[in-house]
C-alpha cells in the first residue's frame, strides 16, 4: 500500500511537472524568450542599483508567485519592493514595474502600469495574452510565457474533453510556469551578478 502511494504521488507529480515544462518548449516570437528578457533587463537595474529600483505587482496567484521572486531578487542584491506594502517608494525613471496578467488584463494591473509608465518607469508586462489582454498597451516590454490560464482553460484539454476534472485547472499551469521561469531567472541572474549561495544566504532575514 505504502508503494502503491507513493507511485501515485510519483506519477501526478511527473504529470505537473510535464505540463509546466512544456510551456516553455512553446515559441514566443516576436516576442524575445522570456528568461532572456527578464535577466537582461535586471542585470541592466543592477548596473544602476544605486538609482534604479523594482516594483513587483500582481493578484491572486500570479501575486504570490511574484512575491517569492521579490523575495529572491532581494537576496541577490538587488532593491525590490512589493506594491501596496507599506513601505513602498514612489516610483520614477529609470525605475522598473514588473507585473504579470496571465489572462491578458485585470483593472488593477491596468490602473498599476499606466500609473508607473506615466511616472517614467519601465514596465514589463508578463502575460500569456499579449494580443488580446488590456494591459500590454502600457507594457515597455512583453514577457510572453504561452500557458493556459483562466482564459483558455476550458478548450483542447483532453481531460475535459473527455469530461474528466483537469489536474491543473484554470491558471496554475501558468502559475506554475511563473514559479519555475523566476528560479530560472534567480539562477542565471546570480551568475551575471555574481552572487555565491553564502552572500545570497547572508541576506535572508533573520527575524524568523
Amino acid at each position: 500500500m505504502v508503494n502503491e502511494k507513493a507511485q501515485e504521488m510519483a506519477n501526478l507529480s511527473s504529470q505537473i511537472c510535464n505540463q509546466i515544462s512544456s510551456v516553455f518548449t512553446k515559441p514566443t516570437s516576436p516576442y524575445p524568450p522570456p528568461l532572456d528578457l527578464l535577466v537582461t533587463e535586471l542585470a541592466a537595474i543592477s548596473r544602476n542599483r544605486n538609482n534604479s529600483r523594482i516594483f513587483l505587482y500582481g493578484v491572486g496567484r500570479e501575486g504570490l508567485m511574484l512575491k517569492a521572486f521579490a523575495m529572491r531578487l532581494f537576496h541577490l542584491g538587488l532593491s525590490t519592493h512589493l506594491v501596496f506594502d507599506m513601505t513602498t517608494p514612489p516610483i520614477s525613471s529609470p525605475d522598473l514595474l514588473i507585473a504579470s496578467a496571465g489572462p491578458g488584463g485585470f483593472s488593477t494591473v491596468d490602473a498599476i502600469c499606466s500609473v508607473a509608465k506615466s511616472n517614467g518607469a519601465k514596465v514589463i508586462l508578463i502575460t500569456a495574452e499579449p494580443e488580446t489582454g488590456s494591459c500590454v498597451k502600457h507594457a515597455t516590454d512583453v514577457c510572453y510565457l504561452p500557458a493556459q490560464t483562466m482564459a483558455s482553460d476550458n478548450g483542447g484539454d483532453a481531460a475535459a474533453e473527455m469530461g474528466e476534472r483537469p489536474l491543473l485547472p484554470m491558471g496554475s499551469v501558468y502559475e506554475g510556469a511563473l514559479f519555475v521561469l523566476f528560479e530560472m531567472v534567480v539562477y542565471k541572474l546570480g551568475d551575471v551578478l555574481g552572487e555565491s549561495s553564502e552572500s545570497v544566504r547572508a541576506r535572508h532575514t533573520n527575524l524568523e
